[in-house]
């Protein structure tokens, strides 16, 4: 018996099965297109395993309330096609399981508690910096929901003032996403983040955003462990630039070691690597098995 995982994003699928210890097994990857057709994909990979249970961790925004008419949708996503998409109805045609369902990097958050950085600790974030940002959290020993579900690559951040870029956000403009994405630096600089590594430029006025945000989270949730991913963190000069604008931020304010002694062992790249999202979804199926 199995564990089946779905790491849902708006360019790519990955879909998985594992056990409850977080390892994959087996795993296929291929296009988000359609509903029709990349559901097709999915019930296919997994009529093939006899599963226990499985976790979605996707793309949003979503309706994560247990008690709504449309618990378990993606909701009003600007991806084509998939705005009021009844996920977990589909996939509950197919198997007769418990199924975990959460956003992306709630999953991720989840996983990197199970089985990465944020081990035994009882609170985290996880922030994915790429084509889009996003931050799940577990707080308390706890997923973070609320009257929807957290969305903190949408605050307000405070502008550089040599930054004259508008910001890419259709929804804000100059919000941290529309700042600090992976599609923001291109069309801020012209040129991909890939093309842009030597560019020290690029990369400071990076860390101020992403900097700010994160002390941000510190001030508002007081997580044990802030993780951060995505394809823009690997830029590896990325990181200690992070870490100097949090401390600057803070202003020392918050007064504990791991801010002021160990902050390199505090603000830190997923343990699970890559895998932080299927083995978030992973994750979220082994939570719905014990519920």
């Amino acid at each position: 018996m199995y564990l089946g995982a779905i790491e849902a994003g708006g360019t790519k699928f990955v879909c998985a099965v594992g056990d409850r210890e977080g390892n994959v097994h087996e795993r296929v990857t291929f296009p988000t297109t359609t509903p029709d057709e990349t559901m097709r994909h999915v019930i296919d990979f997994f009529s093939q395993y006899e599963l226990e249970a499985i976790g979605i961790g996707t793309f949003g925004p979503v309706d994560l309330n247990k008690n709504s008419a449309t618990y378990g949708y993606i909701t009003s996503t600007p991806k084509p096609h998939w705005a009021n998409f009844n996920f977990v109805g589909e996939m509950k045609k197919y198997f007769n399981v418990p199924i975990g369902f959460d956003t992306d990097v709630n999953a991720a958050a989840l996983g990197e508690q199970l089985w990465g950085a944020a081990q035994g600790k009882n609170s985290c974030i996880y922030m994915t910096v790429g084509t889009g940002i996003g931050v799940g959290a577990i707080v308390e020993g706890r997923l973070l929901h609320g009257l929807l579900h957290p969305e903190m690559g949408h605050i307000l951040v405070r502008r550089h003032p040599n930054d004259a870029f508008a910001g890419s956000c259709p929804f804000h403009g100059d919000c941290l996403e529309g700042m600090a994405s992976g599609p923001a630096i291109e069309k801020r600089w012209g040129k991909k983040g890939i093309e842009l590594a030597e560019r020290s430029d690029v990369w400071e006025l990076e860390a101020f955003y992403l900097g700010q945000a994160i002390a941000h989270y510190i001030l508002i949730l007081s997580p044990e462990k802030v993780i951060v991913g995505g394809g823009v963190m690997k830029q590896l000069q990325l990181l200690p630039n992070v870490r100097r604008h949090v401390i600057e931020c803070l202003n020392g304010y918050v007064q504990h070691e791991a801010i002021l002694q160990h902050i390199d062992d505090y603000i830190v790249l997923p343990g699970l690597g890559d895998n932080a999202g299927i083995c978030g979804a992973l994750a979220l199926a082994k939570q719905a098995l014990d519920e």
